[in-house]
């Protein structure tokens, strides 16, 4: 009987030590799987350029109602040309049935004009929504006669062809009863004046954007970034900010999100304050940073000066200007999200399709000097911008010398040059600088390689 006590006690701690170990090797996996914020950060740095899509059923008036155009952003028409809510929904999303819309066409332009991912408005501040919510009928399948999910169908467009999904969403929701809905017609009073707010947004935020939150992160795959925008109002606090983007990490731990799910940004400029806040990245809108900052940031801007569809609106940004943008953008360490205003039929205007393919011909060519770059560690020459990769340095010429030499920074010391459209052919220098061909290779950007 003792004995079979003894082998009982030693079946007990051999087990017990069985278990111990196994727990230290879950605990270790565990450990590993966690995903640190340079791995998160890692593809989104490498990409520098992205397609953002203001679409939804503010694209049928494309900014103008009854003979008036609404000033700034036709994505603003809402509030900008007081629809009532009854309204918006009778005369705007009951029309929006955008039968040419197809996810692959969107993809491949994205694809073809050198993007790495793409946002979409799974919901902007008219509170209108392009995925099934099981959350409300105010969406593509319940309000409107189009009854397909655009979130679903671009989510596996964007998988298929290896480009990163990601989605835009509203904090502000000029629809919802406990949100900005009941300040019609300034459904955007609180941005002005902060003591104008709804004592019921704290349940909106608990049991109406927090449920879709989840719904995006969980019905549509893998998510590359979360993009809130509307922080500005009164009623979200920085405390829901932590909240939404630790909620956010818990459920796809690599996933991005920007600065505005906090309270900490700094007007259209785009970079948080001083001071503990979430977010990964700087989001200056319409802009670019003079110089480059110690920090993510990324620049949002349009290609004419309305995010949503507004035919009206024909003040384009060439291709050239788009191109020197984009360099100079990531010659400062950010990366470019260049908008789109797709119609209410679900086609691109043809003025973003030509420059879409114009900046794809150029990445075609150029693309070395921009993909996984980082930000010049020279100052700016008079010529245009310097980018560096692996040792290289990349000499973006804005300005094509008249006298055929490029003054390159001193610091610099040269064992190769090339052009990067025909990196065969070497080019001279001596402490003038580099010879270069007697014409632009590029009237946008032409770009010579600098070997070390």
């Amino acid at each position: 009987m003792k004995k079979a006590a003894n082998y009982l006690f030693v079946a007990l701690v051999l087990f017990g030590a069985a278990c111990q170990q196994k727990a230290k090797e879950e605990s270790k996996v565990e450990e590993e799987a966690v995903i640190s914020d340079d791995e998160r950060m890692a593809w989104w740095r490498d990409a520098k350029f992205g397609m953002f899509i203001h679409w939804g059923a503010y694209a049928v008036p494309g900014g103008e109602r009854n003979g008036e155009v609404c000033k700034g952003g036709a994505e603003w028409i809402m509030d900008k040309l007081d629809y009532t809510i009854e309204d918006y929904e009778n005369e705007v999303v009951a029309n929006f049935n955008p039968t040419e819309f197809d996810a692959k066409k969107w993809v491949d332009m994205a694809k073809d004009a050198g993007m790495k991912y793409i946002v979409i408005t799974s919901k902007h501040h008219d509170g209108f929504c392009l995925w099934d919510s099981e959350v409300t009928d105010y969406d593509i399948m319940d309000s409107s006669p189009f009854k397909r999910d655009i979130i679903k169908e671009l989510s596996e467009a964007c998988k298929e062809a290896g480009i990163k999904f990601c989605f835009y969403h509203s904090i502000v929701d000029w629809h919802h009863p406990q949100a900005q809905g009941p300040l019609y017609p300034n459904y955007n009073a609180g941005q002005k004046d902060q003591s104008v707010f709804n004592p019921e947004f704290p349940k909106y935020y608990e049991n109406y954007l927090k449920p879709q939150v989840k719904e995006l992160l969980t019905n549509y795959g893998d998510v590359g970034v979360v993009w809130f925008d509307g922080d500005w109002i009164p009623d979200y606090t920085t405390e829901m900010g932590k909240e939404m983007y630790q909620m956010i990490l818990d459920m796809q731990p690599g996933t991005i999100v920007n600065n505005r799910v906090d309270k900490g940004r700094m007007g259209m400029e785009g970079m948080d304050m001083e001071g503990d806040f979430a977010g990964d990245f700087g989001t200056p809108e319409q802009e670019i940073p003079a110089t480059g900052i110690d920090a993510d940031w990324e620049s949002c801007m349009t290609m004419n000066g309305s995010w949503g569809y507004k035919p009206s609106d024909t003040n384009w940004k060439s291709s050239e200007d788009l191109i020197q943008k984009l360099v100079d953008i990531v010659s400062k360490g950010g990366n470019f999200l260049l908008n789109i205003g797709p119609d209410p039929q679900g086609l691109f205007p043809p003025e973003s399709v030509e420059r879409l393919r114009e900046m794809g011909d150029w990445i075609d060519v150029n693309g070395e000097a921009l993909y996984g770059a980082s930000a010049s560690p020279y100052d700016r020459p008079e010529w245009g911008r310097y980018t560096t990769k692996d040792g290289v340095i990349y000499a973006h010429v804005f300005n094509w010398p008249e006298d055929g030499v490029l003054k390159i920074n001193p610091e610099i010391k040269i064992k190769k040059a090339s052009l990067l459209a025909d990196t065969t052919r070497a080019l001279s220098f001596d402490e003038s600088g580099i010879a270069l061909p007697t014409e632009a290779v590029d009237g946008a950007v032409s770009v010579i390689k600098i070997e070390l």
